[in-house]
């Protein structure tokens, strides 16, 4: 079932208010995790995360920034 324009502009507001600040956490403790790594290495782990958390979201965000379909400009 797909959802509608007005359930999608709500969860596109979800992911971009809360779950986006707690990715970033996740990120910022991935690179943490390495020994301070050089700086090429750390700009490829955070393009890498920065694509990789967008990508299973691209449904939600496809078509929020235009006018809702399902009205009518009678």
């Amino acid at each position: 079932m797909a959802l509608s324009y007005k359930a999608r502009r709500r969860w596109a507001l979800v992911i971009l208010l809360i779950g986006l600040p707690l990715y970033i956490v996740v990120a910022l403790n991935v690179v943490a995790m390495f020994d301070r790594p050089s700086i090429l290495v750390e700009l490829a782990i955070y393009v890498g995360l920065g694509i990789l958390w967008a990508i299973p979201f691209k449904f939600v965000f496809k078509g929020i920034g235009q006018a809702d379909p399902e009205t009518r400009d009678d």
